[in-house]
């Protein structure tokens, strides 16, 4: 197992404890009574998530290509009873959004799921391809394999109203892609159909929030906006402008006393800037970014194909996810809803996080990264 990886990836779950402590205790002791709520269950899911990494690093990973499919019909079918099921016992309302399956006290998110789905079916298909016919009519179905793949899951997701993850799936299936070595022609056609496909779906009725949030990001204080619409980003901005070079303090964010609303969410990372400043969220990044090196590696010296697309996916993902949060938080794009990886409170993706870092781990265990 890859040590440096591992600690890695406790060192990031750690820091993100401490910060979902420090961005929630407020909002927690006005709306609990206890300012340990969020950190209490997010601490919880955090070791299940740590044991479950730790347990599937000894998994045999090549197990997983013949459970691909089952995986994505599974996912497929839990995406659809989101969609189908709304109001029901099973599927209710979240923040006004139908996307969390119910079970008794236990809650999940099912598009959080679909991101492992598609990393692994993909990984299937693409590695599963140097074995097929090179014929002309053979390239074409696999491309229309492809292209089946990532359309059912993400017109499932688009409707449960979740862009964010559309987005995140899309680029996903773009890496796994790319890695799995389509030719380029492929990713100018497909990168067409993706952004005119978004735009109509912006442009659908019950996506009509999409333009609201473009304004917001050419702009947060557009006088046409209501003082609601674009408060969420305004306040980010003011946290990451109060934090200058070093930051106010662990625990001294004014912007979290109900100024940002859900601080320790999505926008966590405004708290991590206001708290420790330019040079705390810096050394932060870099630690995500020697995370993911750390990942590619492993996957790109792995001993098979599938297992170097599985793990370049896994590690990817936590890439486009970083990468997309603090562009929302800095409003550098418009804001998509994206969590950031180990900081964001939310039990179902944390659980998922780890335990796709322990296949990454499970990767690395016959990896010559390992050897050397």
């Amino acid at each position: 197992m890859d040590l440096t990886f591992f600690f890695l990836v406790l060192l990031l779950v750690a820091l993100g404890l401490v910060m979902v402590f420090s961005a929630s205790y407020a909002n927690s002791s006005y709306r609990f009574g206890t300012p340990y709520l969020f950190v209490k269950n997010q601490a919880e899911y955090a070791v299940i998530g740590i044991i479950l990494m730790i347990a599937i690093s000894y998994f045999d990973y090549h197990h997983l290509h013949k459970l691909a499919l089952p995986i994505y019909v599974i996912t497929v079918i839990l995406l659809g009873i989101t969609v189908v099921a709304k109001n029901s016992p099973l599927v209710r309302p979240t923040n006004g959004a139908y996307r969390w399956i119910t079970l008794g006290s236990f809650q999940f998110q099912p598009s959080e799921i679909a991101k492992f789905a598609l990393i692994l079916v993909f990984a299937h298909l693409l590695a599963n391809a140097d074995g097929d016919k090179k014929d002309a009519r053979s390239k074409r179905f696999r491309i229309l394999t492809y292209i089946g793949a990532i359309g059912i899951i993400c017109a499932l997701v688009i409707a449960e109203k979740h862009m964010s993850a559309t987005i995140i799936l899309v680029l996903l299936a773009a890496v796994m892609l790319f890695v799995g070595g389509l030719p380029a022609k492929w990713f100018v056609i497909g990168g067409g159909v993706v952004a005119a496909a978004l735009v109509g779906v912006a442009n659908l009725p019950f996506y009509q929030h999409v333009s609201t949030r473009m304004t917001i990001w050419k702009n947060p204080w557009d006088p046409s906006l209501s003082s609601n619409d674009a408060w969420q980003t305004q306040q980010s901005l003011y946290a990451i402008g109060s934090g200058r070079l070093l930051g106010l303090g662990l625990g001294k964010s004014r912007q979290k006393y109900l100024y940002l609303p859900e601080p320790q969410n999505d926008f966590i990372f405004s708290i991590v800037c206001e708290e420790l400043g330019f040079v705390g969220a810096l050394l932060i990044i870099i630690l995500f970014a020697v995370l993911i090196w750390r990942g590619v590696m492993i996957s790109l010296r792995a001993k098979d194909k599938f297992g170097m697309l599985l793990g370049v996916g896994l590690t990817m993902q936590v890439g486009i996810q970083v990468v997309l949060n603090i562009a929302v938080v800095t409003n550098t794009i418009p804001n998509t809803g994206v969590s950031l990886p180990f900081f964001s409170y939310g039990g179902t993706s944390l659980v998922m996080l780890l335990a796709q870092m322990g296949l990454v781990l499970s990767i690395s265990r016959t990896s010559s990264i390992e050897k050397s």
